[in-house]
């Protein structure tokens, strides 16, 4: 070849072929980079967890601390019906939303049960008999059986409220209207507790993260106390803001005894109000044991209404509820359960002070029911059966090693907490409730309640008699699990 042609032949590779390789290599890298990196569009939506929003209203300013804890665990909001990974309903949303909640994917997750209101309808709970509500009768239904209480009993008063709890007003027998529908009569506390002077209630935070088999925790971080802004005594029926708790109620840290243990000493709400207690050398314990024997009760009795809701769902295992139950006490403080709130107020609008117990709230019921994913990821979803097993494995799961070396088949009950007699459902349940004990950081669980010797199973369900027995066989091998 020529010296010509080979000039003409190096400008050529130079000039044009040179150019074009170097093009070449760059938008390759270009390409995997975005392939490698995430940074295409479509990706870029998938980089975060997602959460949805359900209200009635354009008006989210009050679910303001919920986005705030989201934000910080990593989610970002979309407004995509289907595409999502937490959907937090302010308003019950199984009537509206019924078409895509009956067909949810395992790993979306949403923040009420079907049938919730059989605890959180004022009226349902209010006419549950039990030991731990006031006698209540529903008008003008239950007028009769109103009527033959109220004359066994002419000592006691009672509260005459509308079905939406509106119209509170304390009345004699011969005044409540026994006839006009949409109201219900209720006994009224007539020797309340005080704390100087002033009567209250006490919201306790409780999340239920299973039905069938019933798992239910209470927040132990603090408790929300509300005061009367006008003390009790004298007493004036008329007087509503003497024993009836509104928006505009007294905060703890302007009640003066318990003042100096909240701001001060920064105590929470609960272990001031415990110490104001023993300081009246009353025993605090009796209140809280009968909260969360109140809270049992009550869960346990609509247990069956929630769970015939829940049928209507292919996978009830999406579901969990957090709800603020206030209970009210009497003078000896024995507890009584005066109303269930399905979507508690969480916006310190009102009263800034309260904007940490409501993020804490928040930031643990996340971690219990497994939002507050301690892996990284792009959604709620498992990426893989090792990542699976990493979280939670057989060995976690597996109890009773003598019983299990004696189980030839899966027919005896308890068998059926063996490893060979594990289905697919019984291994989610207890994989999901070995979960939640490792991840419920301030929530307390109360049922399955605290594993002791003389425990009576009979009057569960069979599904919750296994799922007690399993938390006895781990009770057994560690005692951390026993409450």
């Amino acid at each position: 070849m020529n010296l010509k042609v080979k000039t003409l032949l190096k400008i050529f590779l130079y000039s044009v072929v040179g150019p074009v390789f170097l093009y070449y290599l760059f938008f390759s890298f270009l390409y995997y980079q975005e392939y490698l990196t995430g940074f295409n569009g479509e990706n870029l939506k998938e980089k975060n967890p997602l959460y949805s929003i359900y209200t009635k209203n354009n008006d989210t300013d009050y679910l303001k601390h919920v986005f705030i804890v989201l934000e910080r665990l990593g989610f970002k909001q979309t407004h995509n019906k289907f595409n999502w990974d937490l959907l937090w309903a302010h308003d019950y949303p199984f009537r509206t939303l019924n078409s895509s909640l009956s067909k949810l994917k395992t790993h979306q997750r949403v923040n009420h049960f079907p049938g919730c209101g059989y605890i959180t309808n004022k009226v349902d709970l209010s006419i549950t008999e039990g030991h731990y509500t006031l006698a209540a009768f529903k008008i003008p239904e239950q007028r009769d059986e109103f009527l033959e209480y109220a004359n066994k009993h002419p000592e006691k008063m009672f509260v005459q409220k509308s079905n939406e709890h509106r119209g509170i007003s304390i009345k004699n027998v011969n005044d409540i209207n026994v006839t006009t529908a949409g109201s219900f009569v209720q006994e009224f506390i007539q020797r309340p507790f005080l704390v100087d002077g002033y009567k209250f209630d006490i919201g306790v935070y409780t999340v239920i993260t299973s039905i069938n088999p019933l798992r239910v925790y209470v927040y132990k971080g603090d408790v929300l106390f509300r005061f009367c802004p006008v003390k009790y005594y004298p007493f004036d029926s008329e007087v509503l803001d003497k024993y009836v708790v509104g928006d505009d109620y007294l905060p703890i840290w302007n009640v003066p005894s318990l003042k100096h243990y909240y701001t001060t000493l920064k105590f929470s709400m609960k272990d001031s109000f415990d110490a104001h207690v023993r300081s009246q050398g009353k025993d605090p314990e009796k209140v809280w044991n009968g909260v969360h024997q109140a809270i049992r009760e009550i869960t346990l009795l609509k247990e069956g209404y929630i769970k015939e809701a829940v049928k209507r769902f292919e996978n009830g295992r999406n579901f969990f509820e957090l709800v603020r139950i206030d209970f009210a006490l009497d003078d000896d403080l024995n507890v009584y359960i005066m109303e269930a709130n399905m979507s508690p107020n969480l916006s310190s609008a009102h009263y800034a002070p309260n904007q940490l117990l409501y993020e804490q709230v928040i930031y643990n019921l996340f971690s219990l029911v497994g939002i507050g994913q301690r892996i990284r990821k792009d959604s709620l979803k498992i990426r893989n059966k090792m990542e699976e097993e990493m979280e939670v494995a057989e060995k976690n799961l597996v109890v009773l090693p003598e019983l299990c070396m004696e189980c030839n088949d899966c027919f005896r009950v308890e068998c059926q907490l063996c490893s060979p007699c594990f289905t697919p459902e019984t291994k989610l349940i207890l994989s999901q409730s070995y979960l939640e004990h490792q991840n419920k950081m301030d929530f307390q669980r109360i049922f399955p309640p605290a594993i002791t010797k003389d425990m009576v199973l009979k009057d569960y369900t069979l599904r919750n008699q296994l799922l007690v027995r399993w938390y006895q066989g781990k009770c057994e091998l560690d005692h951390s699990w026993c409450s």
